[in-house]
């Protein structure tokens, strides 16, 4: 019984780890129907009315990769990314209501086709009538170029798992990149007017459980559940060109390729909000880390915590402590900071002392650019005893050297706020910070912080 309930718990641990893949499995055939939105398909069928579309040619979108689909087992002659990109990029075009699409990928059979028709006419009409002429081929004033330039295969892959006596499971996970450039040009005078980039990421899941476990003598049980979900390619470089025709609206409305209705004001409101979007988005680098552009040198800090003393006493415990300081920026990545602590230190009941620390350490900052990054700081310090009680061992405002040394994780929510958490290990070169002398170690003490920096902007 037990098993079998180990078992239904990894098969409601499976099921909630993606549940709309599993609860909806195929079981039946399906009809046709029509294809997928995507999730910037709202977007390019809600941009701003155009005050007159612009004719617009593609001769030909390709896959300028070069790749076969990747396998685990040898070579395979399919393409990693559909061969139809010119197809879904008129489509994208036609949808986004700025645009008047030409054919020109297949040039030769309308071409062939005109080419009947008039023949067609002047054969079959009556002597003595011209026959009906076909209408003027449009001509492009501007012709988009340019393709799939890359398709990256595992750049990101990992996943975690657990066995233990035959009863496990496991998830893995693995994305993919897409690279596409569309350029717009111009036919009367051969220059790139604007070029824009999309990437877009491709994700493959898997998960899996199973038990594989003699329950008694002779008696084997094996089961398994699982599940894996991978996002069509196609669907993939469909987003991404139809990111790419949004961009390059929105550019071109900035760069007076093309006209907008509305008022001026209504105009720039735009520019402005597409501008904002696309720092959010330049902000995030590969791997999606956010990237921030702080130039700041010198800020204040303000945290509050706790202290726990490492002494001669087993029964301590943690107390408050409150920091502030100031930090001078060196490089992005090297600071130089000054606190001021201020603490209690709770030996034992009995035993309960204020003190006031300064502390002047060299900070190391990991990831430079990241918003999210871990940190390293060293130092050296002076510890001050400002209760105004006597002890046997203290009296009001005896100082200790010491040192310290700890890390920490730190956020920027602007260029000017930045959060922390912080912990450090102080090494006090003294015995007699918990008012008590017992063999030769000297007492330390522990600091835990939550705080919040401040750029003074100079």
């Amino acid at each position: 019984m037990m098993y079998i309930k180990m078992l239904l718990l990894l098969i409601v641990i499976t099921t909630m780890t993606a549940c709309g893949a599993f609860l909806n499995q195929p079981i039946d055939i399906q009809e046709a129907r029509a294809g997928e939105r995507t999730n910037k398909n709202q977007e390019l069928m809600g941009l701003p009315q155009a005050l007159k579309k612009v004719v617009v040619g593609v001769y030909n979108f390709r896959d300028q990769t070069g790749q076969f689909k990747p396998t685990e087992v040898g070579s395979s002659f399919s393409t990693a990314v559909t061969q139809g990109g010119t197809t879904i990029l008129l489509k994208a075009l036609e949808d986004s209501n700025w645009f008047r699409p030409i054919e020109r990928e297949n040039l030769n059979n309308l071409l062939n086709e005109r080419s009947i028709i008039e023949k067609t006419r002047r054969d079959y009409t009556p002597n003595g009538q011209q026959p009906q002429k076909l209408k003027p081929l449009l001509f492009a004033g501007i012709l988009l170029e340019g393709g799939i330039i890359s398709y990256d295969s595992n750049i990101l892959t990992g996943g975690a798992g657990a066995r233990y006596f035959g009863i496990g499971g496991s998830v893995n996970y693995r994305q993919d990149r897409i690279t596409v450039y569309l350029r717009a040009i111009s036919t009367s005078t051969g220059e790139v007017l604007k070029t824009v980039y999309v990437s877009k990421t491709i994700l493959s899941q898997g998960t899996d459980a199973g038990i594989f476990r003699f329950i008694k003598f002779q008696r084997l049980l094996e089961a398994e559940i699982g599940f894996t979900k991978n996002e069509p390619a196609e669907i993939a470089v469909k987003e991404a060109m139809e990111k790419a025709v949004v961009d390059l609206v929105y550019e071109g409305i900035k760069d007076e390729l093309w006209v907008m209705k509305g008022e001026e004001e209504a105009i720039k409101q735009v520019v402005d909000t597409y501008e904002a979007k696309k720092a959010e988005e330049e902000s995030f680098g590969l791997y999606g880390r956010a990237f921030h552009t702080s130039k700041q040198k010198n800020s204040v800090k303000l945290a509050a915590g706790v202290a726990l003393i490492d002494g001669d006493f087993r029964n301590s415990v943690a107390d408050f402590n409150a920091q502030i300081g100031y930090k001078h920026h060196f490089t992005d990545q090297w600071r130089l900071n000054a606190d001021i602590s201020f603490f209690r230190l709770n030996s034992n009941p009995s035993n309960k002392n204020f003190w006031m620390a300064q502390d002047l350490n060299l900070e190391y900052r990991f990831l430079k650019k990241d918003k999210l990054s871990p940190y390293l700081y060293g130092g050296m310090g002076v510890l001050a005893f400002i209760d105004d009680t006597e002890t046997k061992f203290l009296q009001h405002l005896d100082t200790f050297l010491k040192f310290q040394y700890g890390g920490g994780l730190e956020y920027h929510l602007s260029d000017d706020v930045v959060i922390f958490g912080t912990g450090a290990y102080h090494l006090i070169q003294s015995d007699k910070v918990d008012s008590t002398l017992n063999g030769k170690r000297d007492d330390n003490y522990v600091s835990f912080l939550l705080g919040v920096n401040y750029n003074l902007g100079f």
